[in-house]
């Protein structure tokens, strides 16, 4: 087993900002949160790792990954520098808002 280096993830506010737009959004934040701590836990290297973790998450291009949270009610986009374990939160908004956005550039 090699040396663990959990991930940093870096705009909570992200979260927290989608989570105080509207009262409707209170569901997501249990699930959000919890996704969170989930992340900040990790060891996500690659996105294999990420894969074996969260196998319903999305893997794309260049470092971007996409999680279903909320019995996928939500969506959270992020892009991950994997040799630096850093993860940044690039979005987080529901199916209709996430069909609108281009996750690869958002």
């Amino acid at each position: 087993m090699g040396l663990y280096w959990p991930v940093r993830v870096i705009a909570l506010r992200t979260i927290k900002n989608f989570l105080g737009s509207k009262p409707e959004y209170g569901d997501a934040r249990e699930p959000a949160l919890t996704w969170y701590r989930q992340a900040l836990g990790a060891d996500w290297s690659s996105p294999a790792a990420v894969k074996r973790e969260i196998g319903s998450a999305s893997i794309l291009k260049d470092g971007r990954a996409v999680f279903n949270i909320a019995g996928n009610k939500y969506r959270i986009v992020v892009w991950i520098n994997y040799p630096y374990r850093v993860m940044y939160i690039r979005f987080i908004g529901t199916h209709r808002q996430y069909n609108r956005i281009d996750a690869q550039t958002v």
